[in-house]
């Protein structure tokens, strides 16, 4: 770790002498682009953050949004893209249970995740151990502490090899009496520690974030991982649970980026007050700690609590009951962000008599607060805008490309993948993974809740902008189609380095896509994350928007996405138009074409799909995205239903235009009643009870029965089992 020449310089200048080790240590860490986001903060002013629903905004921990009267869910984010790379095991784990600490912070109990996931080729062995390793990791986390893992995407492109992302989203559950933030409220109130003890793993985390990864990452860069103790965070959640029953916390933070020093420090800033903390009376487990390292190691299992004096015993035998380590380790002040050391008193190779304050006490950190959390500079970087997509369409048989796109890993049934996590506990699941989206039954409120995640790197890749709006649209149609509103959403902006000009043009692109889309749906992004300098010896990767929505209904019910056998089939949304790029068709078959045009009334559209999701006469809706209408139908199919369908063009089966989605009804005047004067609808054929879906194409068609596509769909099944 070591701070630039022109931080340092700065640094001097606000503290009007040289840092110590650990100052500099701390600035390095927290001016980093992981957690002051130099280079992306001039951008995320472009987000609305603001609705009626709104309670907490960016900033804290996780936001908090309004579900129903006095009923509030959070919302949060982030990415373990470097560790996962590293140690994709411990890297993946950690971030779900960062994320649900995040939740914890808030006063809210974690009720959901959704992993997005996106590796290399996944014809190649690295990439399918580090998504059989982060797949794990997640599972046994997630599975451990008793949080279901109900939705999410798993992608594969060339272009994430050397460095694949992990992005996980939580959504926990409060009532308004419980909401808990991460300002210091109150000189005098005491720092209390309650969890893991600190090690020295993780250490230089928040710096190693980053970075571009190099060559030797994964052995150099081992040390910087973060080891996780999933049963240590269910006692954690347990006892957060009953320190706010208790009314014992004033506010809180937990432990990630740059470890106590990140969290304590930000708390303060935020409160603007101060504080004196004590690094010896954190309790370690690793002997002979120094300062720097009981500071930013990144150790897990942790929160910061700031409590008052009256209520410290309180939380010590809560604690206590818990089998959590706790520490008090400070109290609030009113000036600066201060920590001493004693190396004498944290010896532990003296007699435990012998290890009283020698007097030998130094201050290690003596710094403005908000100046270390809000002081780095911003980044003034230059871009490029991408070149626009030519049109060079491929010449396909239309089976080769049928077979190809269906049984093509992105377009696969991620079965393998979802079917490792239990997502049924906690009994909330109405509509569980293998859907367009999660629905959650609210029963505090009588409301459904549909939970979306996901983004498509070929779509950004081919225009970042484009593809971007049209990732916002696939998560609002994924959360219409179980007939939810789109509530709110978070975001994960994945880049690479964005000191290349090019690269920093694409991600700027996917901010401002995202951004624009999200406003016309009016869909407010609550909170987020950034990760930068995903780049490795291979390149970088695609600019990756990934979005976590969430959407409301009255009650729980859904329309499923499978076919029931009995009904018209309409598509709604658009006619499919005849553009193709970002398609997997043309990843699958060669060839290029420019980015389909967006719908001009996404909001309607959307609006429009939740209605007829609804009506009783609606036996199965699907959203159309990856694999365009080819793959939709295929994943309609069962064995006990099948369909009859024509299409006009090989363009039209495999358009990926986003908004769309194929309804099974029973009344398709409804159907073209809710969309009258919003957008057009195609009808495609009928279903039945054969399980087979025949399909036409211009002069061509194909017939395959149930069996056959569920062969053609389980890639991942059939190579890593």
């Amino acid at each position: 770790m070591s701070l630039s020449e022109q931080d340092r310089e700065l640094v001097v200048a606000e503290l009007d002498r040289e840092p110590t080790p650990a100052e500099a240590a701390l600035f390095e860490n927290l001016w980093s682009e992981h957690c002051a986001y130099r280079s992306s903060r001039p951008l995320l002013s472009a987000f609305d953050s603001e609705g009626e629903q709104v309670v907490v905004g960016p900033g804290d921990d996780a936001a908090v949004v309004e579900v129903a009267d006095g009923t509030y869910i959070t919302m949060g984010i982030e990415s373990h893209n470097h560790p996962s790379f590293v140690d994709p095991y411990d890297g993946a784990a950690t971030g779900v249970g960062g994320i649900v600490r995040d939740t914890l912070s808030m006063g809210a109990y974690p009720i959901a995740l959704a992993d997005s996931l996106y590796f290399g080729d996944f014809e190649r062995e690295h990439s399918r151990y580090l998504l059989d390793g982060v797949v794990e990791g997640i599972s046994d986390y997630g599975n451990s502490i008793g949080v279901p893992t109900v939705t999410g995407s798993t992608e594969f492109h060339p272009d994430y090899e050397g460095n694949p992302l992990v992005n996980v989203a939580c959504v926990g559950l409060l009532s308004e009496d419980r909401l808990v933030t991460a300002d210091a409220k109150e000189v005098g109130n005491k720092l209390v520690l309650v969890g893991n003890a600190t090690g020295r793993d993780g250490l230089g985390g928040a710096s190693f974030a980053s970075e571009d990864l190099g060559e030797d990452a994964e052995t150099e860069d081992r040390p910087a991982v973060q080891v996780g103790d999933p049963y240590t965070e269910k006692l954690l959640v347990e006892a957060n649970e009953e320190l706010l029953d208790e009314d014992l916390i004033e506010a809180a933070r937990d432990l990630g980026a740059a470890g106590l020093g990140g969290a304590s420090s930000e708390m303060i800033a935020k409160g603007g007050l101060g504080c004196e903390i004590r690094l010896e009376d954190v309790h370690q487990r690793e002997p002979n700690m120094n300062a720097l390292e009981i500071l930013l190691a990144e150790s897990q299992e942790r929160m910061c609590y700031e409590v008052t004096p009256e209520n410290v015993e309180a939380v010590e035998a809560i604690a206590e009951k818990y089998d959590l380590g706790c520490s008090v380790i400070g109290e609030v002040t009113e000036g600066n962000y201060t920590c001493t050391f004693d190396s004498e008193a944290n010896d532990s190779e003296k007699p435990t008599e012998e290890r009283s304050d020698s007097g030998g006490r130094e201050t290690v950190v003596d710094v403005d607060a908000y100046f270390l959390g809000e002081g780095a500079p911003m980044n003034d970087l230059a871009s490029e805008n991408p070149e626009e997509q030519e049109t060079d369409l491929p010449d396909a048989d239309l089976r080769e490309a049928f077979e190809a796109v269906v049984a093509s890993p992105n377009c696969a049934s991620k079965r393998w993948v979802y079917r490792q996590y239990d997502h049924e506990v906690q009994v909330r699941t109405a509509t569980g993974p293998g859907d367009d989206s999660a629905v959650l039954a609210l029963r505090e409120a009588e409301t459904g809740l549909a939970f979306s995640s996901g983004a498509i790197p070929h779509w950004t890749t081919a225009a970042p902008y484009d593809g971007a709006r049209a990732v916002a649209l696939e998560n609002a149609t994924n959360i219409a189609a179980k007939g939810a509103t789109p509530l709110a959403a978070v975001d994960c902006l994945n880049g690479g380095n964005p000191e290349k000009p090019d690269v920093y043009g694409g991600f700027k692109g996917i901010v401002d896509g995202l951004a624009d889309m999200c406003s016309e749906l009016s869909v407010p992004v609550v909170g987020g994350n950034v990760s930068l300098y995903n780049d490795s010896p291979s390149g970088p990767i695609p600019p990756t928007p990934t979005l976590a929505m969430t959407g409301t209904k009255e009650g729980y019910d859904a329309p499923p996405a499978a076919l029931s056998g009995d009904g018209t089939l309409l598509v709604v949304g658009d006619d499919g138009g005849a553009k193709l790029g970002g398609s997997e068709y043309l990843a699958q078959m060669g060839g290029s074409d420019q980015f389909p045009e967006l719908p001009e009334n996404a909001s309607e559209v959307v609006a429009a799909l939740a209605e007829v999701a609804n009506l009783d006469s609606s036996l199965a809706v699907h959203d159309v995205s990856n694999g365009g209408l080819g793959v939709t139908l295929a994943e309609m199919v069962t064995e006990e239903a099948g369909a009859t369908v024509d299409v006009s063009s090989i363009e039209v089966l495999f358009a990926e235009t986003p908004g769309r989605a194929v309804v099974e009804t029973t009344d398709p005047e409804a159907v073209r009643t809710a969309f009258d004067g919003v957008a057009p609808i195609a009808e495609l054929g009928e279903s039945d009870d054969t399980g087979v879906l025949e399909l036409s194409v211009g002069d061509e068609s194909l017939v395959y029965d149930a069996a056959e596509i569920g062969g053609l769909r389980e890639t991942l099944a059939r190579e890593l089992d």
